[in-house]
């Protein structure tokens, strides 16, 4: 009698690439760095919060036809360290709570309503879409099962990054919660450089001022010491004066005296 193999499940292979680029250009490409870069510098503190680009995120189990690539991603409560893809299911069921994307000219229409469409059914919080082209940011944010458009993006801080957005005539720039802007790494690199020659210069200032202060403070203690000095000197001088006054009026004392004896013999 045979017994049958119990059955193997195929094994579901999910792609770590998409065969896409990750930018169409270098503005786009540029702005998906910063993004990323500065909230990964954000968060370098939280070992709860795990910052990604261009990372492939497939939130069902056993679906790896459902996915996306968001440009920049944030999973609150998710251990830092390198993926080859978000697995949602491995990740505690935890979805990416923010989403940015960085338009390029390429980007159609009905791809970016798929990309809401898509955030918004697997469980996105805050989803953002930077048009670094054209200057201009929208955003969504969730309330119950639906993201919901922000009005208005100028000024606009996010609830879960505490980062900040403004939309001038110069383009659209990101602060930190303390009203850093983001930076590229070119200008990280050159406020570093800055920040260090300031600090240089503040050194040598100081050691410079602290030389001049023990200087005068070593030429006034020569000063004191050739006062305490030329005192004790005059002192010294007075005593002298004094006890040759007094032998002096000691001796006419005496002259008189033996005067006075002879006379008086």
């Amino acid at each position: 009698m045979s017994v049958a193999a119990p059955e193997t499940k195929p094994t579901i292979i999910y792609p770590e690439s998409d065969g896409q680029p990750m930018a169409d250009n270098t503005l786009q490409f540029r702005w998906i760095v910063v993004v990323q870069g500065n909230l990964a510098a954000l968060f370098a503190d939280r070992p709860d919060v795990f910052v990604a680009g261009d990372l492939l995120w497939y939130p069902v189990e056993g679906r790896p036809d459902i996915r996306r690539a968001p440009d920049v991603m944030v999973a609150i409560g998710r251990p830092k360290g390198d993926r080859g893809a978000y697995l949602q299911w491995e990740e505690g069921g935890q979805p990416p709570q923010v989403v940015f994307e960085i338009l390029s000219p390429s980007n159609t229409f009905s791809e970016m309503a798929r990309k809401l469409e898509f955030y918004e059914r697997y469980g996105v919080s805050e989803y953002y879409v930077i048009d670094p082209q054209h200057g201009d940011v929208a955003g969504w944010m969730r309330q119950g099962e639906r993201l919901h458009v922000i009005d208005d993006m100028n000024g606009w801080s996010s609830p879960l990054l505490g980062v900040r957005f403004a939309v001038t005539e110069e383009g659209v720039t990101l602060f930190y919660p303390d009203g850093r802007p983001f930076l590229t790494f070119e200008e990280v690199v050159r406020a570093r450089a800055e920040a260090e020659e300031r600090a240089q210069r503040e050194a040598d200032r100081a050691q410079q001022e602290a030389a001049a202060r023990a200087e005068a403070e070593a030429r006034a203690a020569a000063e004191a010491a050739a006062r305490a000095e030329a005192e004790a000197r005059a002192a010294a001088e007075a005593a002298a004066r004094a006890e040759a006054e007094e032998r002096l009026r000691a001796l006419e004392a005496e002259l008189r005296r033996l005067r006075g004896s002879s006379q008086t013999e």
